[in-house]
Order: structure tokens, then sequence, then C-alpha cells
């Protein structure tokens, strides 16, 4: 059985669609680390969850990424949206004259084992992130994870539409917001939902063989 390690029943049943019924959610509290990158971050909470289920995990991490901003709010967009709120991120994007953005997801596997060379990135440590953070016993660095990107491209407007969260009503893409469409239309075009098909790709081959 694969964990996913998440708080929100909704990327669970995202997950099931790709992945079928051989996925359960994880509740576990990992650290995150500060990194301008979604990869170290997925992969530390990876390894850090691996550690505790001590059974092959899926954590995901994802943002907002404004083009105008230079990627922000990015990694901290879960911070921003509740400090800063996200009409004043539109705001912000209203007075610049590129309104362009993505969302971005990485998913990170950890199951305790190496893998294959690969056109996917592969994380093999986090020493760096990890004297940043602070001390630890070494063992979570040296787990191998890897990693799945998805990407969804498109522009911020003024918000419109009732349904999603977070981002959704001030992010459009092909003349909807993600808040105006249905729970089908989002995620086949979500930018977990690219992570997930790219990792349910991969992940019956990883499974077969253990």
């Amino acid at each position: 059985m694969l964990a996913y390690v998440t708080t929100n029943p909704g990327k669970v049943r995202e997950a099931v669609d790709y992945l079928g019924d051989d996925v359960a959610q994880l509740d576990f509290d990992y650290a995150e680390i500060q990194s301008a990158d979604l990869g170290p971050i997925a992969a530390r909470g990876a390894r850090e969850a691996y550690r505790h289920a001590d059974g092959p995990v899926l954590v995901d991490d994802a943002g907002l990424f404004v083009d105008a901003l230079e990627g922000f709010p990015g990694p901290y967009s879960s911070y921003v949206e509740e400090t800063v709120g996200i009409e004043r991120v539109q705001t912000l994007v209203a007075a610049e004259d590129e309104h362009r953005a993505a969302f971005r997801c990485v998913l990170a596997y950890c199951d305790g084992e190496g893998f294959d060379a690969s056109p996917d990135p592969i994380d093999r440590a986090d020493r760096t992130e990890a004297a940043a953070t602070g001390p630890d016993d070494g063992s979570s660095a040296e787990l191998p994870v890897k990693l799945f990107e998805g990407v969804v491209r498109g522009r911020i407007v003024e918000p419109r539409g009732d349904g999603g969260f977070g981002y959704d009503p001030i992010f459009e893409h092909n003349g909807k917001t993600m808040a105006e469409m249905t729970t089908e239309e989002k995620n086949a075009v979500s930018h977990r939902g690219r992570a997930l098909a790219k990792f349910a790709e991969w992940y019956p081959e990883r499974s077969d063989a253990e």
C-alpha cells in the first residue's frame, strides 16, 4: 500500500483516480524546510515520512509561480494566501504588464531503495538543506527520492467562480478560472493531476518489482 502524506482527502481522491485503490491517506506532520524550489521541500518531507511509515510514501509540494513577480509566491504560496490573501496577490499582478503564471506541483516518492537512471529527477541527498535547518541523524539524507513534476500555465485575473480553493479564483486557464471549473475539468488539467499521471505511468513497474 502506498501512503499519500496529506491532511487533504481531496488530494487522495485525485490520486485514487490515477493509482486505483493501492493508495491511502497518511496524516503525518513532517517538517517543511525553507527553499526557493519545490523539489528539496518535497524530497525532505518524503524521507521523513518514509522513516515514520516504514513503507512507500508519496509527498507533494505545490505553489503558484507568477512571472512578473519572479516566481513569487512559489513555495511560500500557502503562507502568502493566509497572511496577504489572494486578492492582494491579484492586485500586485494587475499593476504589472505581464500577467502570466503557472501552478507547479512536485511529487516525491521514497521507498527506501535506489532508482535506475531515468529522465525523471532523483534527489539523492539534501545535505545542504539539512545543514541549514539543524542537526539530523544523517539517515534521511541518504535515502534516494524520485521526483515527478506537473505544471499548468495560465494567467492571473480578477477573482471569478465559487469552486476550488486557494488561488483558484484568480488563476485562469483556457478561458476559465480554476474556481469556475467542475471538479472533473479541474482534475483533467491540474498541476497535481499531471504529476500524478507521470507517477502512475512509472509506479506499476516499481511495485511489480517489489
